[in-house]
This record gives structure tokens, sequence and C-alpha cells, in this order.
């Protein structure tokens, strides 16, 4: 098993993956670790659909473009889950809260997927499996893929999780500064916009020699397509149908 600090500092986005099986007990592991999530007041707003089934990896792949979903071993949907309030509550005759119909609670249950998906990610590195976080399941058609999952009203995709054994070794990826990151006592703007313009020609020099392909990107035009493109997403449509009707 990887040290603390080679799990957490040499991590990249896998999207080449080996045909090999992940053994049972890795995957009891990075279920351990997801089951041991902190989350908030212990509501655990979560669910995790664990997809073997090679056709309906294909399927999901297809709807998102990510082929990765296809070749990976295990796939891991992360999900909002206030459905287990709704049985709860009715097995106990008490009125559930509707707590997903505010932006408050929607939050919480992003937070607490996304930290059990994040445990997911250092178990697997832990044990030498890599992964790749996919997004593209909440946006595409996240509809058409709840439909493939089975997923209940009150139940809403957060993210997606590739896991395999690596058929590659990306470079490390720069990240911004800690002085961009981390802001002491209060949030700091004097050197920002040098930091950031240095940042940003450091990820175009990365993407030019990178292994695995190469790019013209930059950081910061790259991610303001990104941003635009997201303004299209029609995310509060697909969170009504699944029955969180917010509105606070």
């Amino acid at each position: 098993m990887k040290s603390v600090k080679e799990t957490l500092l040499e991590r990249t986005s896998i999207r080449r993956y080996q045909r090999q099986a992940i053994e049972p007990e890795k995957i009891e592991f990075i279920y351990r670790a997801i089951q041991n999530t902190q989350t908030s007041y212990n509501g655990q707003q979560y669910s995790v659909i664990a997809l073997s089934d090679q056709n309906l990896k294909e399927q999901i792949a297809s709807i998102t473009g990510q082929k990765q979903i296809k070749t990976c071993a295990l796939f891991l949907l992360f999900c909002i889950d206030y459905h287990k309030e709704q049985v709860i509550c009715k097995a106990k005759g008490l009125q559930p809260s509707r707590f997903q119909d505010t932006i408050d609670g929607y939050t919480v249950g992003v937070i607490d997927a996304a930290l059990a998906m994040q445990n997911a990610v250092i178990a697997a590195q832990s044990v030498g499996l890599g992964s790749c976080c996919i997004g593209y399941v909440r946006t595409a058609d996240p509809k058409k893929v709840s439909q493939l999952v089975g997923l209940p009203q009150n139940v809403a995709i957060v993210c997606g999780l590739a896991i395999g054994y690596p058929a590659e070794t990306p470079d490390l990826k720069p990240k911004q500064p800690i002085p961009l990151l981390i802001h002491q006592n209060k949030y700091q703007t004097e050197q920002q916009e040098e930091l950031l313009i240095a940042y940003d020609q450091q990820i175009s020099q990365y993407n030019q020699s990178r292994q695995g392909g190469t790019s013209t990107n930059d950081w910061g035009g790259h991610i303001l397509e990104y941003h635009k493109e997201g303004t299209q997403y029609e995310l509060l449509q697909y969170l009504d149908g699944q029955g969180f009707h917010i509105t606070k």
C-alpha cells in the first residue's frame, strides 16, 4: 500500500485502463472508505451505484462521450440521496422535511457525495489503482443515465468515478500555487493577477509537452470556455424531474 504522501501528492487522472479485474478485497476496501465518509450531521445524503455490467457502462460511455467509462473495471456513480429520508419517514409516520427543495439541501447532498467520491479516489490510489472523476454523467443527459440505473425520486446524479488498473503513466499536472489557493486570515488579492498569469503560462507549456497527447490549451481561456458551456446545461429541469423542486 502506498504512503499517505504518495497517495495524495502523486495522484493523476487515469483515462486508459488495463483489461484486469479488481480484486474483491480492494473493492471492499474502497467501499469501506466510502462508507466511512464524514457527512453533514451524519445525514449521509448520498448513495453510490457501482457499475460492473459492461453493457450499462458502454451505454453511459456512449451518452457522455467518455470512453474510460467503458474500459474501466468499475464505474461508481455518486448521487445525492433524499429518498432514504422519505423511506424512514414513511416507516415511522413522520412528515419528510423537503430539505432537498432548498439550495442548502442540494449543496449538502453534493458535498456529502463529493466527500464520498474523494474517499474512493484516495482508497483506490493507495492500493495501486487509478481513477478519473467524470462530471459529464451529470450534464450530458442525466435523465437518461438516471433511467438506466433506476434512480428513484429524490435521488440525483453528482459525479462519476472510473476505477481500474492504469495502462498509462500521465505527467503530474501543475496545480495553482498555494498562495492562490490558501489565503492566510483573509482573502488576498495583491499578487493574484501576477500569479494567475504565471500559472496560465505554466499550463500552456505543460499541455504542449505532456505525455499521452498534447494541446495548445492555456488555463484561463480553456476554463472560460468550459464555464460558458456550463451555462447551457439544464440541471434545474433535470433536478425538478427527480423530485428536487429548488425554490430557495
